[in-house]
């Protein structure tokens, strides 16, 4: 039941924190206050400027007109600004997220896109995160992929963040666009696909052997594939990749009845006409879609189930690595698997049991 004053969203996001390891639980819940905090008064910031460029908002309503419910309307529709152009983004906004993985092979211009794109995204009133990380490492806090040095523009607005340097607990929360950026194409891209909401893949303007490189786990976690670099000289080859990646989806089968991976070009260089706004627009076209059928809910919900069983795993670990009578006994069954004296299963069941008798004791 939620306390009075208080939502039921927020209600259950404060509940969910209060329901977390003990040892971390007053340090996330003074994340969680100061991240309600920022929403608040960014949502107040974005009221304010509605009102300013609407002048019928600051008019008193006529009887009988119905100025009132459209002043309800526009005001409910938190983040959408003055222009047209940016009333089109407005389901994107506050008290929504859109995660989006960004995935490609070294050189296809991953960073380069991200700067561009970013830029157009906050341009359109979109507060943007970049996370450039390897999530293969996890206990580590990861490597960085990218800097701020690829990402000069965006890197400084005051409208996005770019993780700077691996940081184990970084949060980039307060942002409705956030881009996950990730190496090549291996293990990683599979855990990035389990927390974004769509996965897009950068793909060079070539085909052929780069193709056939190309692993078939990548093209089957892809909603979106990229042929970057249309440009140019590169452009027949752009258009030529664009066909063959569009034939090899054909023999992939979909994530989701609701959507079809889809291949376009773009050129990061050219601006939102070169098909960064493109790029945009099936994106939002793909959250649309998911969301109002219930996917992307459900996707989530899958989501968290996986990340609960790798905490788990990941908390067993810390407590297993604490137990300073297992972690000796561990260190002892180490050096006798490197010699080949213990097999690794049975090892691993001696410290497992070791650990269960110290708990049952406890």
């Amino acid at each position: 039941m939620p306390s009075p004053g208080r939502s039921p969203s927020e209600a259950n996001r404060r509940d969910a924190v209060e329901s977390s390891n003990p040892r971390h639980r007053v340090k996330a819940q003074e994340l969680l206050s100061e991240i309600l905090e920022r929403e608040s008064t960014l949502a107040s910031q974005q009221k304010t400027t509605l009102a300013n460029s609407t002048p019928s908002l600051n008019k008193p309503a006529d009887a009988g007109s119905d100025s009132t419910n459209t002043q309800q309307s526009l005001v409910q529709q938190q983040g959408t600004f003055g222009s047209d152009e940016k009333k089109k983004d407005q389901s994107i906004r506050l008290g929504k997220s859109f995660r989006i993985g960004l995935s490609g092979p070294p050189g296809v211009g991953k960073s380069t896109f991200i700067e561009a794109f970013g830029m157009y995204l906050v341009s359109k009133g979109h507060r943007v995160s970049v996370l450039a990380v390897d999530p293969s490492s996890a206990r580590t806090g990861g490597s960085i992929l990218g800097d701020k040095t690829r990402m000069t523009e965006l890197s400084r607005h005051d409208m996005a963040y770019v993780r700077p340097s691996p940081s184990r607990g970084t949060l980039a929360a307060g942002y409705d666009i956030c881009l996950v950026e990730t190496v090549g194409v291996g293990q990683s891209e599979t855990m990035v696909a389990d927390i974004v909401d769509m996965f897009v893949l950068l793909v060079p303007p070539a085909g052929g052997d780069e193709l056939q490189g190309m692993k078939k786990g990548i093209m089957e976690l892809s909603d979106l594939v990229i042929v970057n670099k249309s440009d140019g000289a590169l452009v027949d080859s752009a258009r030529y990749a664009q066909i063959e990646y569009t034939s090899a989806l054909k023999f992939v089968k979909a994530i989701t009845s609701y959507w079809k991976a889809r291949v376009i070009r773009v050129s990061s260089m050219g601006g939102p006409e070169a098909g960064v706004g493109l790029a945009w627009d099936t994106m939002k076209e793909y959250f649309d879609i998911m969301e109002s059928s219930g996917e992307l809910q459900k996707k989530r919900g899958h989501q968290r189930k996986i990340w609960m069983w790798r905490q788990v795993s990941s908390e067993l670990m810390d407590l297993l690595h604490e137990d300073t009578q297992v972690r000796k006994m561990a260190n002892e069954l180490e050096a006798k698997v490197l010699r080949n004296e213990v097999m690794s299963g049975a090892a691993a069941h001696q410290i497992v049991e070791k650990f269960m008798k110290g708990m049952s004791s406890s």
